[in-house]
């Protein structure tokens, strides 16, 4: 099994295969527009103009779950994020990461690669950097950086 397995909903709700993504190196974000780690657009963004044309996605999805830090609907979100921080990576529905309504993408995420409190994500931002063979290579907490995640892409592309 791998993130190719995976379908999921765009931020107009349109049905993605995460097939698409096929060969490519993928890094994962849950994000939301109303947190102390919103600011990190900025650093996504960065990454990925400086390497989607070796191969990097960057794939968005907003989640309210924690704190009620993304209340807006997809399109304000989606609106959000490239007035604020000129986002032109790919952003998709918002989704819930943890417990019984799950996105299966996000079940499948925490099972691979469990963080330091277990497989639950403890927050907005945690990244999950996908090979590109589709496997998860790595997790980064959310107070991980994008900068920081440099060399882990670099290995990978």
């Amino acid at each position: 099994m791998s993130i190719y397995d995976f379908t999921v909903k765009d931020s107009a709700g349109h049905d993605v295969s995460l097939a698409d993504y096929k060969g490519k190196v993928v890094l994962i974000v849950n994000t939301a527009s109303k947190c102390g780690f919103t600011p990190q657009f900025d650093g996504l963004e960065k990454l990925y103009e400086t390497y989607k044309d070796q191969g990097l996605e960057i794939l968005g999805f907003p989640c309210n779950q924690f704190k009620n830090q993304d209340p807006g609907t997809n399109e304000e979100i989606e609106s959000f994020c490239k007035l604020n921080y000129g986002v032109t990576f790919k952003m998709f529905a918002k989704i819930d990461v943890n417990g019984d309504d799950a996105d299966p993408l996000y079940k499948y995420l925490t099972k691979e690669k469990g963080g330091m409190f277990g497989g639950a994500i403890k927050w907005n931002f945690t990244k999950f950097l996908i090979d590109r063979n589709g496997n998860v290579a790595d997790r980064f907490a959310p107070q991980t950086e994008p900068e920081k995640m440099t060399k882990d892409i670099e290995k990978l592309l």
